[in-house]
């Protein structure tokens, strides 16, 4: 096997996304064009993209990793705004978006169309958040769109599986499609819950750095593995068991936490930046065999199919957005009042992405009988130019739309005062259980060591409320700033006498490493602090 072409995607993608954090436009866009362009070259590699790579290999990790780093408690206030999207969006979006596909192209059968569909359905797990988090959009509509793109790839897959089964012809019916998704649902969820109570105890039990992170590294892929054996949702799986070890990871070990994250986030970047810009490699092989629909023809489906995969996504989401409040009183009581302004960014933040490319390259070449699958090229064809104009056309109107419609931002001083009031009972608490300590004989300490454990509990109580008070003249920084500041200079100079000493060998590179793991751990406190 040939790693060279391999080695390149990688360094190449990271490379754009690393310079798109210096442009306006969203890296998931920059990597697409990039992908485009590259694959127009003479000589490029042929990056095809494989289902059975996508789906058991890169699937799992961003789904945990999105996941992991979401808030339990918000997704469970906004579950019903998630689950219409989620589910009912999806399945809405399979039945419309294929019946104008049976419409429009000729020939082309109901079962086919609805293959298409179900794979054009689920909006990117990815593209949509990284928009929404980069123009700061309101947390609720974040939580939306997260939880979305968390659970709607289960549904997708499900539906194409149905989909597909009566297209090849297996005869599926109506009764064995609703099983089979309530199998893949209910056996998701169920798989999830019987692995995060285990796995979180291997997590908070392990002591070994290695076997931590390589449990971490495995998680994913042994939920999405052992729910697939048994023809349940891999993708809820992953979903549930990642809330779940998120919602606990405070019990986890903090040196496990601090290299969990750092780990977890060069898996995540080398992974979305490869994925997106495989997205426009896909180009070269899905212009192959069109035969009669190249040209004109090819064009205006795609651009049909397009405008129909847009307005399915608002006529599903602003009844969902509003009906509920109406029919329901309790819901109007429980539930903020939602707005025309969130409705509208949440049915156009809609992109679609590489889950629906890897489930159009999975439609076989064959239906029983030995037949050609219908219009196989022509779904190849349609799904990529769906995911690049949703790509495109609403990864680069969302940012403004956003700033047009004048969300109201968040209130930083109210977030100040509530992060002092809590650091401040925080800290209360820990000069009890400081003074509880302190009588045991066994904790004596001497005076100053006492009063630098207090003066520890002092700095961090009054480091939240210096973020309110006047700057600094000169640098324009505030005491806080400035503490901080200093702190990172001194541990660098302490970083240079130690290498300096390794050097001229008063210490080996053993003592070295312990020692600068020391003043790594506090560096990584002060840059924590700095938020």
């Amino acid at each position: 096997m040939d790693v060279m072409p391999l080695l390149l995607l990688v360094a190449a993608s990271a490379a754009i996304a690393a310079a798109a954090r210096r442009t306006p436009v969203p890296a998931p866009l920059l990597l697409v064009a990039a992908g485009l362009a590259v694959s127009a070259l003479p000589g490029v590699p042929d990056y095809t993209l494989d289902p059975e790579v996508v789906l058991p290999l890169l699937l799992p990790p961003l789904l945990y990793t999105s996941a992991a780093d979401s808030s339990y408690l918000d997704l469970r206030a906004q579950l019903r705004p998630v689950a219409l999207l989620s589910v009912g969006y999806v399945l809405f979006a399979t039945v419309a978006v294929g019946w104008a596909a049976y419409l429009i192209v000729p020939g082309m059968p109901l079962t086919a169309a609805l293959v298409l569909g179900a794979v054009v359905a689920p909006p990117d797990a990815v593209a949509a958040t990284a928009v929404a988090r980069r123009v700061g959009l309101p947390s609720r509509i974040t939580t939306i769109l997260q939880g979305e793109s968390l659970l709607n790839d289960a549904t997708a897959i499900t539906a194409y599986k149905v989909a597909l089964a009566a297209a090849v012809g297996e005869g599926a019916t109506w009764a064995g499609g609703i099983g089979e998704f309530l199998l893949a649902a209910v056996g998701g969820v169920g798989i999830g819950l019987v692995l995060m109570a285990p796995l979180h105890w291997l997590r908070t039990h392990l002591r070994e750095p290695l076997l931590q992170n390589t449990l971490s590294l495995l998680i994913p892929f042994v939920a999405y593995g052992v729910a697939e054996q048994v023809h349940a949702s891999g993708v809820l799986a992953v979903v549930v068991v990642a809330l779940y070890l998120g919602h606990r990871a405070w019990e986890v070990d903090f040196a496990t936490r601090l290299q969990e994250e750092a780990v977890w986030k060069m898996v995540a970047f080398v992974l979305e930046s490869a994925v997106f810009a495989l997205i426009g490699l896909q180009l070269p092989v899905v212009l192959k065999g069109l035969g009669q629909y190249e040209g004109l023809v090819a064009a205006w489906y795609a651009v049909v199919l397009f405008l129909v995969v847009v307005l399915t996504r608002f006529v599903w989401v602003f009844p969902a957005t509003f009906l509920p409040r109406l029919l329901s009183a309790r819901i109007r009581a429980r539930e903020e009042n939602p707005t025309w302004r969130g409705a509208l960014v949440t049915g156009w933040a809609g992109m679609r992405g590489v889950v629906s490319l890897a489930i159009a390259f999975s439609v076989p070449l064959t239906v029983h009988g030995g037949g050609p699958f219908p219009q196989r090229t022509l779904i190849l064809f349609l799904t990529f130019t769906t995911v690049i104009g949703t790509l495109v056309t609403q990864g680069l109107s969302l940012p403004p739309l956003i700033r047009l419609l004048r969300f109201p931002g968040r209130d930083r001083q109210a977030q100040t005062l509530a992060e002092a009031n809590a650091q401040a009972q925080a800290s209360r608490a820990a000069e009890s259980r400081l003074g509880e300590l302190l009588t045991d004989e066994r904790n004596t300490l001497p005076p100053p060591l006492a009063d630098r454990l207090r003066s520890v509990l002092e700095r961090r109580r009054n480091a939240v409320w210096e973020r309110l008070g006047q700057v600094n003249p000169v640098t324009g920084e505030s005491v806080d700033e400035t503490y901080r500041r200093l702190s990172r200079e001194m541990i660098g100079a302490e970083r240079e006498v130690f290498v300096m000493l390794r050097d001229h060998r008063y210490i080996d590179d053993e003592m070295l490493r312990a020692l600068l793991r020391r003043l790594d751990l506090e560096e990584a406190a002060a840059y924590r602090e700095a938020g």
